[in-house]
């Protein structure tokens, strides 16, 4: 998210919106678009994919240990030849975002990153979308996020406390807290613009009113081994819907995979409250917007 001014963040979530009501041209046309993931991905490799093509793009895909990289050439090496093939990668490592830089070919080519072990930027930049879709803003909302402080949650917080007036509230499992670092900047940003973020480790004295509330899997995708004392440290942390009584008109947000019965009950990610499918959706309208401002970058159409 750092690497996103305020005018580039804010562009790109107004512009998936836009194409969320259906309007585009062909902006991609005569281009190529790589898509390179290590580790599954049902959402947001099919929204790049679709993306690229509705744009007008052609699509390269890359399968797991298809590239270089993957065998004895540096990531440097495979970024200098993928640049003067490519014009966008869009790659998932969830590992170290410095190989993603590499890849860029001394800056060449542009490279989205589709998930490190650190951060879901694309995620991120998807919530957004969703909460400018279903509030007509983003400004002075009122969260709740429930669950680890993971990558998402990392890349949300980031996000989020750039947007004047909003209150953040998390509620982590004691030891799956964000990283100190990463609260540390979101506390910074937050006096700066105006938001607020507060994280605590349990679930009581919970504040109402929120307009959404957020949750994500026990186990981040792609990311870590199984913990046999997870689930009783998670539990208290499920999202059910207890939660409504002080919040009866918040939403309900998830980035999926979901687990009933684990992070979130059937009632609540089937119910009445549940934008999570269509936060899924919006997956492809905020692709759509990162890869045309890819391409506006690149025509020197951007500051």
């Amino acid at each position: 998210m750092s690497d996103l001014t305020d005018g580039d963040l804010y562009s790109i979530v107004a512009r998936g919106a836009t194409f969320a009501a259906g309007e585009h041209g062909l902006p991609l046309a005569g281009r190529t678009v790589g898509v390179y993931f290590r580790t599954t991905s049902t959402r947001t490799r099919t929204a790049f994919t679709t993306a690229a093509l509705r744009l007008g793009a052609g699509v390269v895909q890359y399968a797991p240990g298809d590239l270089g990289s993957d065998t004895e050439e540096s990531s440097a090496d495979t970024g200098r030849v993928l640049a003067g093939m490519l014009d966008v990668l869009v790659a998932r490592t969830a590992g170290d975002p410095a190989e993603l830089r590499a890849w860029t070919g001394g800056g060449r080519m542009s490279v989205v990153n589709a998930m490190s072990a650190e951060e879901h930027p694309t995620q991120a930049l998807t919530d957004l979308t969703t909460l400018l879709r279903q509030f007509g803003r983003i400004e002075r909302l009122r969260l709740l996020y429930v669950g680890e402080g993971n990558n998402t949650a990392t890349a949300l917080v980031l996000a989020v406390t750039r947007f004047a007036g909003v209150e953040l509230e998390l509620r982590t499992p004691p030891g799956y807290g964000l990283p100190a670092r990463v609260l540390a900047t979101a506390v910074r940003q937050a006096q700066v613009y105006g938001a607020t973020i507060v994280e605590r480790h349990h679930m009581d004295r919970l504040p109402g009113d929120f307009d959404a509330i957020y949750t994500t899997r026990w186990r981040t995708t792609g990311t870590g081994g199984p913990d046999p004392h997870r689930r009783r440290v998670f539990a208290p942390f499920r999202v059910g819907q207890e939660l409504w009584r002080a919040s009866p008109h918040a939403v309900f947000l998830h980035d999926l995979p979901a687990r009933r019965g684990e992070e979130v009950t059937a009632e609540v990610l089937d119910g009445p409250a549940s934008i999570a499918f269509q936060q899924a959706e919006n997956k492809l309208y905020s692709a759509m917007a990162v890869l045309d401002w890819c391409r506006s970058a690149q025509d020197g159409v951007l500051s």
